[in-house]
């Protein structure tokens, strides 16, 4: 099994701790006055105290234009249904609310984008059969 390992930044770790840690429910792992790992949906993140990355609309994709770059992960369906409505409840503003895109097509997938207390855009995608990832 490969996981991608992913670090960035954050402007307040301790909101970058509450807010991975409680609001999404990722499990804390080593950290420093400087930066904390999470486990990020079975990934490895760092999140490093400094100035976060810029980001810009200029990604199409469908309907949308979404942030760029952003991060993300991709769920089974009813995971990411748990999570959407874990996000709603603790009232995480969306950039994209939770929608399906694709509709009957190749890659049909769930999906919702919101940002981090820092700034950087998070994706999360579902999908009802994973074999439709990479479909073409």
């Amino acid at each position: 099994m490969s996981i991608f390992h992913l670090a960035y930044h954050v402007d307040d770790l301790d909101a970058a701790r509450r807010f991975y840690g409680e609001t999404l429910g990722c499990r804390a792992g080593r950290s420093t006055d400087t930066w904390i790992d999470f486990n990020f949906f079975g990934h490895q993140i760092s999140l490093h105290k400094g100035a976060p990355f810029e980001t810009a609309k200029t990604g199409r994709v469908g309907e949308h234009m979404v942030p760029m770059p952003h991060l993300g992960v991709i769920l089974p369906q009813d995971e990411w249904v748990r999570l959407a409505e874990r996000l709603h409840d603790a009232g995480v503003e969306f950039e994209i609310p939770p929608t399906t895109r694709f509709k009957g097509e190749p890659g049909e997938q769930s999906t919702t984008f919101f940002y981090d207390p820092a700034g950087n855009p998070i994706e999360v995608k579902g999908f009802a059969d994973m074999d439709g990832v990479f479909a073409t």
